[in-house]
C-alpha cells in the first residue's frame, strides 16, 4: 500500500490564525515535511469556499499550488483530489498538466470529478447542471485530456465540448500519460468511466461503501473488457493519531477548540464524529490504525490519502503517521 497527504490550503479552515502573508511559507514546510517522511505524494483539494460553511478564510487554489508545490519539491508526486472538471475546460486543463508534468520532472498525478460543491458554482458564475449533465462533461473532459497528451493534433466533436486542431506542447513527461484518479462512486454513471479511463480511482466512503462500490467497478469492468486488477482503488482518510489514547483524546479536544468559535458546539461535534469517529476516520495510536487500515487492505485498497487537520501548525502527527503506521502496511 502506499501513501500520500494533503497539504492544508485553507480549504477545511486549516490555516486559521496564521497571517495570510505566512500561510505560503506554512504549506511549503508541510508539503516538505510529506517529502521528508517519505509519502509517496502530497495533494491539495480543488475547491474555492471553504467547508463546511463559505466564510471568509483563504482558500488557495489547486493548480497554482502545484506548480509552486513542483518548484519546492523534487521526489514527492504531486497531485489534486480532486479535480473539479466543470471550473476550467478540459483541453485548457490538459495544458497545465502537461506543463506542470514538465515543470515537476514527471511527478504529477491528474485527479478528477465531475464536481458537486453547488455554492462555488453559483458563486463563481458557472453553471451547476444535473449529475447526469456533469458526468458526461467528465466522461469527454477525461477523454480530451488524455487525447490532448499523446496524439500531435486533436480534434473532438461531442456534447459538451469541440476542439479544432489542437495542439499541447509540451506534452506530459510520463507515458503513456499522466496517471488519471478518478474520483467518486456514483454506480451507473461515475464508476463507468473509471472503467474505461482511470489509473486510479477514489471512494470517499466506508469500509462497506468501499466493497460494494469495488464489486460495481469490477461489473463495469467485465462489461467494457478492463482488467479490474489494473485499476487502483484509493480512499481518503481523516486522521488524527498519537502514541496514546490520551493523546488522541487531547488531539481531537484541540480540534474542538479550533472549530468552535468558528461553526458552534452542535456542528463541531457533528464535524469530530462523521469525520474523525465513523466511516473512513482514523483516530486512534498507530497500532489501532494499522489494523483498521489493515482491512482496507485486504479489501483491497492500494493507495490511501490522509489529513492532519493540524499539520499547518504541527507536523507531529503526519510524521508519526509516516513513521509507524506506513511502514507497517507497505
Amino acid at each position: 500500500m502506499e501513501f500520500g497527504a494533503f497539504v492544508p490550503q485553507g480549504w477545511r479552515h486549516d490555516l486559521v490564525g496564521i497571517p495570510v502573508e505566512e500561510q505560503w511559507a506554512a504549506m511549503q514546510s508541510v508539503a516538505t515535511s510529506i517529502e521528508r517522511a517519505g509519502y509517496t505524494s502530497a495533494w491539495v483539494y480543488d475547491h474555492f469556499h471553504p467547508v463546511p460553511e463559505p466564510t471568509q478564510e483563504p482558500v488557495y487554489e489547486a493548480w497554482t499550488l502545484m506548480a509552486a508545490l513542483a518548484a519546492v519539491t523534487s521526489k514527492v508526486r504531486l497531485g489534486q483530489m480532486c479535480t473539479c472538471n466543470s471550473y476550467r475546460p478540459p483541453s485548457y486543463l490538459a495544458k497545465v498538466a502537461a506543463t506542470i508534468d514538465v515543470i515537476s520532472g514527471g511527478r504529477l498525478e491528474m485527479g478528477i470529478g465531475a464536481g458537486w460543491y453547488e455554492h462555488e458554482y453559483t458563486g463563481y458564475g458557472y453553471p451547476f447542471p444535473k449529475p447526469s449533465v456533469r458526468i458526461g462533461q467528465l466522461r469527454e473532459g477525461v477523454e480530451i485530456m488524455k487525447r490532448m497528451w499523446t496524439e500531435d493534433v486533436v480534434d473532438y466533436a461531442g456534447d459538451h465540448y469541440t476542439l479544432e486542431g489542437a495542439l499541447c506542447r509540451p506534452k506530459p513527461l510520463q507515458s503513456p500519460h499522466i496517471p488519471l484518479w478518478i474520483a467518486g462512486g456514483g454506480e451507473q454513471l461515475t464508476l463507468r468511466v473509471a472503467a474505461n479511463h482511470a489509473d486510479y480511482t477514489n471512494f470517499g466512503v466506508d469500509l462497506d461503501q468501499f466493497n460494494h462500490k469495488s464489486t460495481v467497478l469490477a461489473g463495469h469492468c467485465d462489461a467494457v473488457g478492463r482488467d479490474f486488477g489494473s485499476i487502483n482503488r484509493t480512499s481518503n482518510f481523516n486522521v488524527a493519531i498519537a502514541e496514546t489514547e490520551a493523546g488522541v483524546e487531547a488531539l481531537l479536544q484541540s480540534y474542538r477548540d479550533m472549530y468552535m468559535p468558528l461553526f458552534g458546539a452542535e456542528m463541531t461535534e457533528g464535524m469530530l464524529q462523521r469525520n474523525w469517529i465513523d466511516g473512513g476516520g482514523m483516530a486512534g495510536t498507530p497500532q489501532q490504525i494499522i489494523e483498521r487500515l489493515g482491512e482496507w487492505k485486504e479489501a483491497g485498497m492500494g493507495y490511501a490519502i490522509v489529513y492532519f487537520a493540524e499539520a499547518a501548525y504541527d507536523t507531529t502527527g503526519l510524521e508519526l503517521f509516516a513513521r509507524e503506521v506506513v511502514p507497517a502496511l507497505a
